[in-house]
């Protein structure tokens, strides 16, 4: 797993840190690394997810999308929301 120049992981929620192993593992079954491109810093939009440290952006992979993402949102499961943008995955824990 790779982590953007900037980007810290060190304040995220647990569930998020337990998704980050997920998100691992289904990259690893593609091939694919994770680059973490964002978690709290930056702008976001107004009442976003990534504030509270319960939301990431992760590169989309190199092939396979739309598969990964079938597998991201298996391994997820109904507790996370994924929304794929054209160049990147936004997760957030929004049970």
């Amino acid at each position: 797993m790779l982590i953007k120049a900037g980007v810290y992981i060190d304040r995220l929620d647990r569930k998020m840190c337990w998704a980050l192993n997920r998100i691992g593992k289904a990259y690893k079954l593609f091939k694919e690394e994770v680059i973490i491109t964002s978690t709290y810093e930056g702008n976001h939009m107004d009442g976003s997810l990534h504030y509270c440290n319960k939301a990431i952006d992760i590169r989309l992979p190199q092939k396979n999308t739309k598969k990964v993402l079938e597998k991201l949102l298996d391994f997820l499961g109904e507790d996370f929301d994924l929304v794929y943008y054209d160049t990147h995955f936004h997760i957030e824990y929004d049970p």
